[in-house]
């Protein structure tokens, strides 16, 4: 009999998570809703606060109107990067042209994030505004639930763009009826994969770390 290893299994649900933007029409099975929020609950706080609270909302006229508040907020935000060109240097690598003005049209009308309007279940992750950890707090609780979800064979995207700008937080506020004390900081839309994706580059390590001080290089110091 194989042997279970339990840091191969880690390791391969870290590598395996992407953004998934693209869904079937598949619902999510409650057991496995009840696994990712379990994870949620699981994540570390500081002092034990447990700042978060989620919000699930399947509703298919729900999930219309926060993704147009999110396609409004990433719309507002790309046209503005592409108006003062930060965005031309951003792709500036991009030698594909078609590809290039494909990814401007999708910043830039707020396609990037409307997609959460189609995604089967949305997770809302709202914190307490009095708690000092609450942004790091709800950053571990996310990155819990990506990972479950990974684990599970699904795919989710974790979504700012209806919670960044304070105009759009207090409009998801106001349609989800969310206490003056709590913060909408994320949304996680969550479905079955509509295709297959690829990773995404990253950088060395040998670019990111240093031994004892900044520059100096951790990689070189050890081989």
């Amino acid at each position: 009999m194989e042997t279970y290893n339990l840091v191969d299994a880690a390791k391969k649900v870290i590598q395996d998570r992407r953004s998934v933007r693209n869904f079937t029409d598949e619902p999510i099975a409650d057991q496995d809703l009840d696994m990712i929020l379990e994870a949620a609950r699981l994540a570390p706080s500081g002092e034990n606060a447990q700042p978060w609270r989620f919000i699930v909302v399947k509703d298919e006229l729900m999930r219309k109107k926060m993704g147009a508040i999110a396609g409004g907020g990433s719309s507002r935000r790309f046209t503005a990067e592409f108006v003062t060109k930060k965005m031309q240097e951003r792709f500036a690598n991009l030698e594909d042209e078609a590809k290039r003005q494909a990814a401007f049209q999708k910043l830039t009308t707020g396609q990037v994030s409307a997609f959460m309007a189609e995604a089967p279940v949305n997770i809302v992750v709202c914190g307490k505004k009095d708690v000092w950890d609450t942004p790091y707090d709800t950053s571990a609780a996310i990155e819990n639930i990506l990972l479950m979800v990974t684990a599970l064979g699904l795919g989710a995207c974790w979504v700012i763009a209806p919670c960044i700008d304070i105009r759009d937080e207090d409009r998801i506020k106001g349609l989800l009826e969310i206490p003056e004390e709590f913060k909408a900081v994320s949304i996680i839309s969550i479905g079955h994969p509509a295709r297959a994706h690829k990773p995404r580059p990253r950088l060395p390590l040998k670019e990111l770390v240093f031994t004892e001080k900044w520059g100096e290089d951790y990689y070189e110091e050890t081989e």
